[in-house]
């Protein structure tokens, strides 16, 4: 049960009982007790600021989608399996989580400005060495250097928002940025397609090198410093608050089920282009073109869950969620006995329900989890986010050898079906039963620590 009391927030169920005490959100979402720090009132940033906080925020994932429709090309082309052309996009991923780790903590010690342009430096240095790579394991090398540098926007444009709205605005604002974003990913695999089909699959790169130099100018021109002063209590408190969440049966629950539904995502993503491309004989455009049906469902199942949150307990959205998408996912392992699932349309239209439902299913369950311990959110959404990305990879790596080294979309079918019951399965047997209500503190939380990658 979620009771609120002024300021504060507690969690009690039957595994656990977490104290009650005011909390304040602080840089990178971490909550603890009221700072001592007197912190100006800040001014509102221009247009300008608010256009360079979605461009650096999308510099990384739109990078990601770009190249995903033409790894088929790039295995061809190396002569290589297609399992080595995926670590492309798994190695990607995992500079991705390392990103993650690393440049929240270093924007807060050296600032924003300088953090965020030392990694879109890394970026424009990686991207140059994708175009001149020679070999697939360089493109890998310089794939993984360039998440590397470029994450830095995800993780610092949520900081400066932050830094810049009072907490009553900062959901907000961030939904706003993100909202933006996906649309740059909806987009991002159609032109990445367009770019390989028209020109080669090089000039992705001299598109990603140019975007990045102007991001960075824009950074460097207007861009003003926005990092405050660190609360050290907030440091002090990781070690204390991490042990005390892993120490809990409901978080481990809800957020490995916020983890496997993501899993979901990434095998599809990693399957998707071998199946649409090499089993059906389908053009990078045309793939292009389907997987941005699947973000327009999950866009869509997060503005439904949005509407029905503030009304229905975090358990019974979940479970509405992993019921839609075990019915979606079983109907496309009956498709794929039928033999029906050997066009994109039936695929991605019965996906199309899979991606509904795990929108319900990825923002309650991230939910639940922050609702926990809140003084701890910011620690919960950062393992949340490593872990996400981290197994990520690895279910990408899977998903292409799936679609690989297999005729028929059967096996990508199963594989969805066990893990959709996976994520089932964490909440029968490690989520103690409550009712928990999605308060409009804890919606606005989950914005706040999202990510922006779908």
């Amino acid at each position: 049960m979620a009771v609120l009391h002024g300021a504060g927030f507690a969690t009690v169920d039957s595994q656990h009982v977490i104290e009650l005490e005011p909390t304040i959100t602080l840089m990178h979402g971490v909550t603890g007790r009221p700072s001592t720090i007197a912190i100006t009132a800040p001014t509102p940033p221009s247009r300008t600021v608010l256009l360079l906080l979605v461009l650096m925020t999308g510099l990384a994932p739109v990078s990601l989608y770009m190249l995903v429709p033409t790894l088929p090309e790039l295995a061809d082309t190396f002569g290589r399996d297609i399992s080595v052309a995926q670590m492309t996009v798994s190695l990607y991923m995992v500079g991705l989580a390392v990103s993650q780790i690393l440049m929240g903590p270093l924007s807060d010690r050296y600032g924003r400005r300088p953090v965020l342009l030392w990694g879109i430096g890394l970026m424009i240095v990686a991207s140059v060495g994708c175009i001149f790579a020679q070999t697939l394991p360089q493109l890998i090398v310089a794939r993984f250097f360039q998440a590397l540098g470029g994450a830095g926007g995800m993780v610092i444009a949520r900081a400066i928002i932050r830094d810049l709205y009072p907490r009553e605005r900062v959901g907000a604002m961030i939904s706003l940025v993100v909202a933006a974003l996906m649309i740059g990913q909806l987009l991002s695999p159609l032109a990445g397609g367009l770019l390989e089909h028209n020109f080669g699959w090089r000039t992705i790169f001299y598109a990603i090198t140019a975007a990045a130099i102007l991001i960075a100018a824009g950074i460097a021109i207007a861009l003003p410093e926005t990092r405050r002063r660190a609360d050290p209590a907030i440091e002090s408190g990781f070690v204390r608050d991490a042990k005390v969440l892993l120490a809990s049966r409901a978080f481990i629950g809800y957020m490995l089920c916020q983890v496997l539904a993501s899993a979901i995502i990434f095998v599809f993503a990693g399957a998707g282009p071998y199946v649409v491309v090499t089993q059906m004989g389908r053009s990078t455009i045309e793939y292009g073109a389907w997987f941005a049906t699947s973000g327009i469902a999950y866009l869509i199942g997060n503005l439904f869950c949005a509407r029905f949150a503030p009304h229905h307990t975090l358990d019974r959205l979940i479970w509405f969620g992993l019921a839609l998408q075990i019915v979606g996912a079983a109907l496309n392992v009956i498709w794929g006995f039928a033999g029906l699932n050997q066009v994109p349309s039936w695929l991605f239209i019965t996906h199309m329900l899979i991606m509904f439902a795990n929108a319900f299913v990825m923002s309650n369950s991230a939910a639940g989890a922050l609702s926990i311990r809140p003084s701890a959110a910011g620690t919960a959404s950062g393992a949340m986010g490593f872990l996400q990305m981290g197994f990520g990879s690895l279910c990408s790596q899977f998903g292409a050898w799936l679609g690989g080294h297999f005729a028929t979309p059967l096996p990508l079918n199963i594989a969805l079906l066990v893990l959709s019951i996976a994520c089932a399965s964490t909440m029968i047997f490690l989520v103690p039963r409550n009712s928990t209500v999605a308060t409009e503190a804890m919606i606005e939380q989950v914005e706040e620590e999202e990510t922006g990658l779908l």
